[in-house]
């Protein structure tokens, strides 16, 4: 296929990018370097140097003679990708071109309007691209299970068929996001549901738990590429974090009691997801909800978990419990359902002792580049 990959430069975008075009696809990517940028600018940058995106396609050409079509360029100028769209004609566009952070877009005004127009306009975008220039296109979107907040029901995957005064719909399930960047997911996905239902478009909204991992088979080429990987309190996510912890000798920060539950993935699952959803694509008309994790934890579970991986390679690991930051249940219920990309054909990763012990040694290489004056938390939502 000839794949589109928006925000190629990004955490999980650089490494779909070579995941793609390693399997035969033809790949072109555009990224405008805003969370770069916006790492920057908040002092939260990656653990290992990572080169610009054109030197990272060169590098991949140079040990594994394939290429990646480089585009350095804003999703949400839509003449900008109009162009593209019309010169590459994609068969799937893979969608990560949003400010990806929920810490980040709760900081003031101006973060917010930023995480608020750049994700709309990107999506709005897109939707627009592909019925000007690929109507047969299928949008591979990158959503969140963070937009389902975490309800005193069971989760469904994306639909819920509600019962009312003797009669019967399906409708999106209810969300409530815990930050303006999962509310700005859910506005997506209601952009995304108007466009299908209207113009006959086929999407896959993958919801997706936080991430975790250094490692796939073509990062591990050449240490160059790597992705970028954040243990701040901003960009990080918080596996990433409290391996990097461990290894700088800081205490696991545990925001409150820990008893917060989410699903978590692999980024090697990652990339198994987004490769399954755009090669076994929804019908036209079709708003395809795939929750994306593979299994939960409580943030207490995780720490001890990275605890127990920390005295395989000889760190003596402590835990903290600190004030929570963030505006959310510390305890609640929490059971999604995850069925839809098992039965594509995703065969899980787990967490296991192993595949920690595999990152801390990969971090413990680093060492001397932990800045640790980026893990504490210096965004509240209150």
């Amino acid at each position: 296929m000839r794949v589109l990959i928006l925000g190629g430069d990004g955490y999980l975008g650089w490494p779909t990018a070579m995941y793609f075009a390693a399997r035969g696809h033809e790949v072109r990517t555009i990224d405008n370097y805003l969370r770069r940028t916006l790492a920057q600018q908040t002092q939260s940058e990656a653990l290992m140097p990572n080169p610009n995106l054109p030197d990272r396609a060169a590098i991949f050409r140079s040990v594994s003679d394939l290429d990646i079509t480089v585009d350095i360029g804003d999703v949400a100028d839509y003449r900008t990708l109009s162009r593209i769209f019309q010169e590459f004609q994609p068969e799937a566009v893979i969608h990560y071109a949003e400010q990806p952070s929920g810490p980040y877009s709760m900081i003031g005004y101006d973060e917010a309007r930023l995480t608020l127009n750049n994700n709309l306009n990107t999506t709005f975008n897109v939707i627009w691209a592909v019925l000007e220039h690929a109507p047969d296109c299928q949008i591979v979107k990158i959503g969140t299970m963070g937009e389902y907040g975490t309800p005193n029901i069971d989760i469904e995957e994306g639909w819920l068929e509600v019962e009312h005064k003797g009669r019967k719909q399906k409708f999106l399930y209810p969300r409530q996001a815990g930050s303006l960047y999962h509310t700005t997911k859910v506005l997506d996905t209601d952009l995304l549901w108007f466009y299908v239902r209207t113009f006959g478009i086929r999407v896959t909204d993958l919801m997706q738990g936080p991430v975790y991992g250094l490692s796939t088979e073509e990062a591990d080429l050449d240490e160059r590429l790597l992705p970028n990987f954040h243990y701040d309190d901003i960009f990080g996510t918080v596996v990433n974090r409290f391996l990097v912890q461990a290894v700088a000798g800081v205490p696991l920060t545990v925001y409150g009691k820990g008893g917060q539950v989410r699903g978590y993935l692999n980024l090697i699952d990652t990339m198994q997801c987004v490769y399954l959803a755009a090669t076994k694509p929804a019908g036209r008309g079709e708003l395809r909800i795939l929750n994306q994790f593979t299994e939960t934890f409580t943030v207490n579970e995780l720490a001890e978990k990275v605890r127990e991986a920390g005295k395989e390679v000889g760190l003596d690991v402590q835990v903290k419990s600190i004030d929570n930051p963030r505006k959310e249940p510390e305890e609640h219920y929490y059971n999604p359902a995850h069925s839809g990309l098992l039965e594509l054909g995703l065969q899980p990763h787990y967490m296991t002792t192993e595949v920690l012990v595999g990152m801390l040694e990969k971090v413990m290489r680093y060492k001397d580049q932990i800045d640790t004056r980026k893990i504490m938390p210096r965004v509240r939502w209150k």
